[in-house]
């Protein structure tokens, strides 16, 4: 890795493409994940967090050109490969042909639509918590295709598959992830 980019430098590029408050919202709860897997994985949680921070970069001002905007804007700024390839993998067979190899391409595809479908389990809830999430509630979520319906289930098992792990190991750690983060990430809720 050439230059390892701040969480503060990312954390304004982030903002300068992305005011609404939902999308920095996902992006923190993408981060929070990314750094707890990266830890299982013995590997750098500041760049894996760097690379949950940014994997939706251009989403909300170019939604049509979603990943090949983020690419362009990226490479204008210098970021290491790692962080482009990581983001365009995490639209492999949306957006991109870019299929993730590494264990850090390959965690970021997988989770990027999980942790959509827990905030929304989380806002259902009456504590409105990860804090007292659990996987089962998870797991019953994602089985009823009518909730949190734009969250692309295929793509977490794939994810999953890819990975050589179950759901509910994915969906724990996950939920672990967001959990040692809920106050920045909007779900501490009213515990």
């Amino acid at each position: 890795m050439e230059k390892k980019l701040s969480r503060e430098d990312a954390w304004n590029l982030l903002t300068e493409y992305n005011q609404t408050t939902a999308l920095q919202k996902h992006a923190l709860q993408v981060e929070a994940a990314m750094r707890h897997f990266a830890v299982l994985n013995g590997e750098d949680p500041d760049v894996w967090g760097v690379c949950g921070l940014l994997h939706d970069l251009d989403y909300e001002k170019f939604p049509k050109e979603h990943c090949h905007k983020a690419e362009e804007i990226m490479r204008e700024k210098g970021l290491d490969e790692t962080y482009i390839c990581a983001m365009m993998a995490h639209g492999y067979g949306i957006c991109t042909d870019v299929k993730p190899e590494s264990p850090l391409e390959k965690t970021l595809y997988t989770i990027d639509e999980l942790t959509g479908l827990i905030n929304a389990a989380c806002l259902m809830r009456p504590s409105k918590s990860v804090l007292d999430l659990e996987v089962k509630s998870v797991k019953k979520k994602f089985k009823d295709k009518r909730f949190a319906a734009g969250v692309n289930r295929e793509v977490v098992l794939k994810g999953c598959e890819m990975l050589g792990t179950d759901l509910d190991t994915v969906i724990k750690e996950t939920i672990e992830g967001m959990k040692e983060h809920a106050e920045e990430i909007g779900l501490k809720g009213n515990l």
